[in-house]
């Protein structure tokens, strides 16, 4: 007999799950409180959706953090080749960036979510939106609608209502109380991939807002990553910085300070840098010297007066030093509205192996409400799809199982 699922949000891991669940011929409902499904998938797309990642498969496996262990095996039920397979079948072909980002060839998000709609439509998945969930009332889901509340009984649930980011897209964390009342522990949200408050004066946020700093390498505990990154008003943010984001932020919570380690001329030796400002005429200005020995252009010259005041009386050894390695402190994470994803969710401790709750059996769980965080990059976007896919098959033997 066809068993009933309802999945509890239209983002990608919930859409996944759905294709899964309906090709295994169950009664398939998605529910989602917005006014239509994968507003935040679309918004990624926006300027061009980073599907997944081409690197090599074993390093992409490690970049889940403390969830590696627990996420290898399920990334292995869709792997970065088999989401541009998936994606080529929805009529969406698909090329590697140069920095091995996997890109849709149209740049858009939009084609590959309305065919990936029309499939799941024929598959027969009902979607209802504007159907927002309340909790539980027993063993009936509760939803809030336009016609007012309504109870649903079903078979099995997956919940995949996303973290705490863009909560105007949908994802709103309002499910943490509901969940925390039935027992399930909850590790507390917070921001992944995000900016950061600085100690700025006003005149250099004036000034710089909005300007990239282009070619630098940046350093923390995660390591040593080179790109650029935005002066944003009172602080940093970009894809630089979201690649370190995770260990700033936990150094923060946990010493009170963090650094991020800048070198503002990755491809000069310090040497090569004091020996060119030691050739530097000494009644020129500060700024001119340093333009003309280093390179450096106005917003990198602003940054290391911002940090080191003192920089124009350095020895020319000490000042090459410290543009090779400027300490900018960062006071703390942009709010968690702002994040590009979230860290924290729903502990891995709270489900079995196979993503049911196990305070709760029958209900199911997967994408960004489980604890795990990854860089941007296709990093993030994979595991919704392989988790929404782990959760799927756990629903599927949970229905095919006898249960008293």
């Amino acid at each position: 007999m066809k068993k009933s699922v309802a999945i509890i949000g239209g983002g990608p891991a919930g859409l996944m799950a759905a294709e899964h669940l309906a090709g295994n011929g169950h009664v398939v409902t998605v529910y989602d409180a917005m006014p239509t499904v994968g507003r935040k998938f679309l918004l990624a797309g926006k300027s061009g959706l980073n599907i997944t990642h081409a690197e090599d498969y074993a390093r992409f496996v490690t970049r889940y953090g403390a969830a590696n262990d627990r996420l290898r095996s399920v990334l292995d039920l869709m792997t970065p080749e088999a989401i541009r397979v998936w994606a080529d079948d929805l009529g969406t072909e698909t090329f590697v960036g140069s920095s091995g980002r996997v890109f849709p060839k149209v740049m858009k998000a939009s084609p590959l979510l309305r065919a990936w709609l029309k499939r799941l439509e024929a598959t027969g998945v009902t979607i209802l939106t504007r159907h927002r969930w309340t909790g539980f009332d027993g063993d009936a889901l509760l939803f809030e609608t336009p016609e007012g509340q309504k109870h649903v009984i079903a078979d099995a649930t997956l919940l995949a209502l996303g973290g705490a980011s863009w909560p105007k897209l949908g994802s709103d964390a309002a499910w943490v109380p509901l969940l925390e009342a039935e027992g399930v522990d909850i590790t507390q949200l917070r921001p992944a991939n995000c900016g950061f408050d600085c100690d700025f004066s006003e005149s250099f946020n004036t000034r710089f807002s909005g300007q990239p700093v282009k070619s630098v390498k940046a350093t923390s505990a995660t390591g040593t990553t080179q790109g650029e990154f935005v002066i944003s008003k009172g602080g940093i943010e970009g894809s630089l910085i979201y690649a370190h984001s995770a260990a700033l932020r936990d150094a923060l919570d946990r010493d009170g300070h963090a650094e991020l380690i800048l070198d503002l001329t990755p491809g000069r030796t310090t040497e090569k840098l004091a020996t060119d400002f030691a050739r530097q005429d000494r009644k020129a200005s500060f700024s001119t010297r340093l333009k003309k020995a280093a390179n450096l252009d106005g917003v990198k010259i602003a940054l290391i007066r911002e940090v080191t005041p003192e920089a124009n009386r350095l020895d020319l050894t000490e000042l090459a030093k410290r543009i090779k390695a400027l300490p900018l402190a960062v006071k703390r994470p942009r709010p968690i509205a702002e994040a590009i994803s979230t860290a924290g969710g729903v502990s891995f401790n709270a489900i079995d192996a196979h993503f049911m709750l196990t305070s709760r059996p029958g209900t199911f769980v997967a994408g960004e409400m489980l604890d795990w965080e990854a860089p941007t990059g296709g990093y993030l976007l994979t595991a919704c799809f392989a988790t929404g896919i782990a959760a799927a098959d756990g629903i599927n033997r949970w229905l095919e199982t006898p249960n008293d």
